[in-house]
């Protein structure tokens, strides 16, 4: 995740971050937001191998920002070491958790001890530090410029189409349009019950809105409930919270329509942005 200001060339450029800067305290990130030390911050949430990053969907609730856009970035993963050292030399391989997963086959044939760290960037400059010579680091390119490491291999994960969409967080919302294809993107919860969650999802389908994304995460402040609060015996169930995105925008009247009617047995329905949707690679 990284930080920019209002400039659209930073917001592009600031992808690369993801893979140079150290990122110790993501919620730090959204707070600077919050408190007007910086315009926009950027967030990962999801990659065509790794899924999606849980921990990052709780944080856009938690935070009171919208999603004003979103990149889907093409991810290249380098094996990076100190210069003098050699493949044959290395005994274990550090990086992000979801970096080592998306290597996991070349990694696996080098036979490296895998272990996680914070972020990739991060594992570069672990290395680059220390001057380790039997440990090597799953990073960008550009992290190997910036902590003058050598690149042993290029393209090392296990997917050429791997691809990790970005969220752009801002204080203010943006104005939806109908002028080019959006993006929107809500959470909701419900009460338990049979079909209920076909409900909800039929409030799309019933309008020909095409859902892009589900994802359920644990409601944290009441996890379990009692299907009955007056029976003890009762079974208990699990409480989650509903991510979903659809291909709409907030300024089509179907859209509304169907939030509309989704509020009708939803207990709770936050909005959490309306958004122009990524059409190219970069």
């Amino acid at each position: 995740m990284a930080l920019i200001s209002k400039c659209p060339l930073q917001w592009i450029s600031c992808l690369l971050y993801w893979h140079t800067m150290i990122v110790y305290f993501p919620t730090f990130l959204l707070q600077a937001v919050e408190s007007w030390l910086v315009d926009r911050a950027v967030l990962p949430i999801e990659n065509s191998l790794g899924g999606s990053i849980h921990r990052n969907y709780d944080l856009l609730l938690r935070h009171r920002l919208h999603i004003v856009g979103e990149v889907k970035f093409a991810v290249r993963h380098c094996l990076l070491a100190n210069h003098g050292v050699k493949v044959e030399d290395l005994k274990r391989v550090l990086s992000h958790s979801q970096a080592l997963a998306q290597c996991e086959n070349t990694l696996t044939k080098l036979g490296l001890v895998r272990e996680a760290v914070d972020d990739t960037a991060g594992a570069a400059k672990f290395i680059a530090f220390h001057k380790l010579k039997d440990a090597g680091a799953v990073a960008s390119s550009a992290a190997a410029r910036i902590y003058g490491l050598k690149i042993l291999a290029q393209d090392i994960q296990d997917d050429s189409y791997n691809v990790t969409r970005f969220l752009m967080l801002a204080r203010e919302p943006i104005i939806p349009g109908t002028d080019r294809p959006f993006k929107t993107s809500i959470v909701f919860s419900l009460e338990e019950g049979p079909g209920v969650l076909f409900k909800a999802l039929a409030v799309f389908a019933l309008r020909q809105i095409n859902l892009t994304k589900i994802e359920s995460r644990p409601l944290r402040n009441q996890p379990l409930r009692a299907s009955n609060d007056t029976n003890n015996g009762s079974p208990k169930y699990f409480d989650y919270l509903f991510y979903v995105d659809f291909e709409a925008s907030m300024a089509d009247q179907n859209s509304q329509n169907a939030l509309r009617h989704l509020k009708e047995f939803a207990t709770f329905l936050r909005v959490l942005g309306s958004y122009p949707v990524d059409t190219s690679m970069i």
